[in-house]
């Protein structure tokens, strides 16, 4: 595929560039980035069968994002509430154009961060975006690209160099170029922010114009990064979501995220993966068949993961369970892959076995850490062999792999957080079960929140701990845990190793303790996760007896527990269909304002992800309504209509108008009826109007304390130019003459939108009226009706 002697076009700025550059070298350094780039190494990094990049790509769901608040949930929660958003009207942006402003904005954009979760496909965006640029495709006004992973320039954080020296390192065909000043545009692109190792002390560091200065590593990286050095050159950093903020927001230009893959694509991944067509069928309607699992394939990783499985499963007559869990899932992926031959020249020290354990202990001792990337001397705590591990069958090569790359140290990881999270709790798991006679104490301290004698007692006591965590790091290990005491996997792994296996009685006593849990926690998302903890236990109970309710749409009527209701919210969140709308009175009766309360505030997670909802009479007041905001303010691009008629709002209702200002909000129907709105949320509305008038088209403001101030203060936002709003209740709401001349004011400021105006049963006379209703017949404007 690739030819060192091929030559495309460049777009050179001025003067003889190429010359100055010459063609030798500059094909040189492209040809080599496109060896490097032109394969995808599903799984891993040297050994297997590679796949061409360009065969398998299927393009990502990216778009702009705001730095916003950081979210504390575990990465596949995250994911798992991506999944119920709709692409609404977010702007996909190629990978090809991460540089270019969308249409209607031209403020050049010098550095881009773009952040996933892990797996998402940051690092294949990359990759595909350098190998389109060393074909020719894309990007050419770009004349160098400098790939510099985090994980490797971690391992040159002692050294001190010039960022030429530091590029002659991972490039040594730069040694000809002048790279020291800004002669070519040039782009570097900093991959894995989350595995840096270095302080990135951005507030701290010298400051540094000089390339051919020697500095620390980390010097040169803040200031190449915050402009100071090579102003001219692009900056792309990609970051899982939590460490996005190690570099300041006045240094990125623009936040992009990886969404993954959204259903259409997942789809396309796997009917390019595999080549039989039927099969790739078999495989989709299977994964389609269980929502975890198909929600998870918004992860490219996990797309792999499972074809891998269920390519090998579905293509022969299978004895087996068809995987319906994600441990199950994971737990034949690691059989598939310990069944992969050994080289032959191998002659191997240790059993399966023992190498699970290692690798098991090594995953959960830096899980506990929080790490990802590990070197030499982690894997020796572990008592793993560097050398045995570079061969070591398919859980070396494939679950956990070895990096030599552009730089000569060694790094390793497992493919993905999720495998190592699954290797933890099989470890934990395993251990506990060789072990049960004795405590933990002559393992490591990260092993002593489980000192407990019984099974039961080690979930109960891994449950305990997930709940408490404010990160959420401890949700799918105890998911996986959970998920291996049970009967049938058991059996599974007797292929895998001698074990005594655990009691019957275990996986029934973890299953009442997890549904005590969900009858006395206040948090919506934790109760979540213990309902997929249910799941993986096989205990369906809960939920099946929600979606009879939910069928028969009686459940307004039902009297049903607090644990129920948790039911209900991951019943409405897992389910296929679309949260289109939310209405109170479908799981309320209408006229029980006392009990809607309490509902209100169980439901909050599917109210925010839902684009239209009806709260009327809902008896929520300040309290209720900061929690429905926060919960808003999470997600406010996909709410479209908001109604809170009757609730006794006041002046909270600025909560509400505060979510109305986000640039992001783009709300379209607002009903606030006797919400006891006054002055001073008027003030607050025309605040929101000002600052994000394009999205409003219908305003209800019937049976609220405004007054003729209040309205005056309404018409300083219907005065925008930009403002849309095309129809306004105003009825009872206290208004004279003095108002009706303040809207017509604004309406011919802003003639050419509203199209309804209801002003009945205020203090009207007709001659005060017929300021408007004269614009009624007035061709320049837009007003159709006028009521009052």
């Amino acid at each position: 595929m690739s030819d060192g002697s091929m030559l495309w076009p460049v777009n050179f700025n001025s003067g003889d560039t190429q010359t100055d550059l010459g063609h030798e070298v500059f094909n040189t350094f492209r040809s080599n980035l496109m060896k490097k780039f032109e394969c995808l190494y599903e799984g891993t990094a040297k050994q297997g069968n590679p796949t061409l990049l360009n065969d398998i790509y299927t393009e990502l769901y990216i778009t702009e994002s705001e730095s916003g608040e950081i979210s504390n949930e575990h990465e596949v929660r995250q994911i798992e509430t991506q999944s119920r958003r709709a692409a609404t009207e977010d702007t996909p942006i190629k990978c090809s154009d991460i540089f270019r402003p969308l249409p209607g904005r031209d403020k050049p954009i010098r550095t881009v961060l773009i952040k996933g979760v892990a797996g998402i496909g940051k690092t294949v965006s990359v990759q595909k975006f350098i190998l389109d640029w060393a074909e020719g495709k894309q990007n050419q006004d770009v004349q160098l690209i400098f790939p510099l992973p985090f994980r490797e320039l971690n391992l040159m954080k002692d050294k001190t160099l010039s960022l030429s020296d530091l590029l002659h390192v991972f490039f040594p065909e730069t040694k000809e170029m002048e790279i020291s000043s800004d002669k070519y545009k040039v782009l570097f692109i900093f991959d894995g922010l989350d595995e840096c190792r270095l302080p990135l002390q951005f507030k701290t560091n010298d400051t540094l114009r000089d390339a051919n200065k020697k500095k620390s590593v980390d010097v040169l990286l803040t200031n190449l990064i915050a402009g100071n050095l090579l102003p001219s050159a692009l900056i792309w950093i990609t970051s899982r979501p939590a460490a996005a903020d190690l570099v300041p927001s006045e240094c990125v230009h623009r936040v992009t995220e990886v969404r993954g893959f959204n259903d259409p694509q997942k789809e396309e991944y796997f009917r390019k993966r595999i080549g039989d067509q039927s099969l790739a069928d078999r495989i989709i309607s299977h994964l389609k068949s269980s929502r975890s699992l198909f929600i998870m394939c918004h992860i490219p990783v996990f797309c792999w993961i499972s074809a891998a499985v269920l390519e090998k499963m579905l293509s022969r007559a299978e004895s087996g369970e068809i995987p319906k869990t994600l441990t199950q899932m994971y737990t034949h992926f690691l059989i598939l892959q310990t069944n992969i031959k050994h080289e032959k020249d191998y002659e191997k020290n240790v059993t399966d076995e023992d190498m699970i354990l290692r690798l098991g202990k090594l995953a959960f001792q830096q899980l506990v850490k929080g790490n990802l990337i590990f070197y030499e001397e982690d894997l020796r705590e572990c008592g793993i062999d560097v050398t045995e591990a570079s061969v070591y069958s398919g859980l070396c090569t494939q679950i956990f792999r070895e990096e030599l790359g552009l730089y000569q140290g060694k790094v390793f990881c497992f493919v993905h957080l999720s495998v190592q999270e699954h290797l933890a709790a099989l470890y934990v798991h395993l251990f506990f079960i060789k072990n049960c006679s004795q405590t933990f104490s002559s393992l490591s301290s990260d092993l002593s929140i489980f000192l407990k004698y019984t099974l039961s007692d080690l979930h109960q006591r891994a449950l305990n701990e997930m709940l408490q965590s404010k990160t959420g790091h401890l949700d799918l290990f105890l998911r996986f845990l959970l998920g291996l005491s049970v009967e049938s996997h058991q059996i599974l792994l007797q292929g895998l190793m001698i074990q005594r296996s655990s009691s019957s009685d275990t996986s029934e006593e973890t299953a009442e303790y997890i549904k005590m849990k969900i009858r006395t926690i206040d948090s919506p998302e934790k109760s979540i996760n213990l309902f997929h903890c249910l799941n993986e236990l096989g205990d369906h109970s809960l939920m099946e007896e929600i979606q009879q309710y939910l069928k028969s749409g009686s459940i307004n009527k039902a009297k049903l527990s607090s644990s129920q209701w948790s039911a209900v919210v991951f019943v409405l969140l897992t389910s296929e269909k679309k949260l289109d709308e939310f209405n109170m009175n479908k799981f309320v009766e209408a006229n029980n304002e006392t009990r809607k309360l309490k509902v209100f505030q169980k439901l909050l997670p599917v109210i925010k992800e839902s684009r239209s909802v009806q709260l009327r009479y809902c008896g929520i007041t300040d309290e209720g309504c900061a929690a429905l905001t926060s919960a808003l303010r999470s997600n406010p691009s996909h709410l479209r209509e908001l109604d809170l008629s009757g609730n006794k709002l006041g002046n909270s209702v600025k909560l509400v108008f505060d979510v109305l200002q986000d640039p992001r909000c783009k709300l379209e129907k607002l009903w606030l009826k006797n919400c006891g709105i006054t002055e001073e949320g008027c003030a607050a509305l025309a605040s929101a109007l000002r600052s994000n008038p394009s999205h409003l088209r219908e305003l209800d403001l019937i049976e609220n304390k405004l007054q003729d101030m209040g309205v005056k203060l309404l018409c300083a936002g219907l005065k925008n130019p930009d403002c849309k709003l095309e129809r306004l209740w105003l009825s009872y709401c206290g208004v004279t003459g003095e108002g009706c001349a303040a809207l017509a004011s604004a309406l011919k400021s802003n003639p050419s939108h509203l199209r309804f105006l209801d002003l009945y049963e205020n203090k009207l006379q007709k001659s005060e009226v017929k300021v408007l209703s004269d614009l009624k017949d007035d061709p320049h404007y837009k007003l159709e009706r006028l009521y009052y």
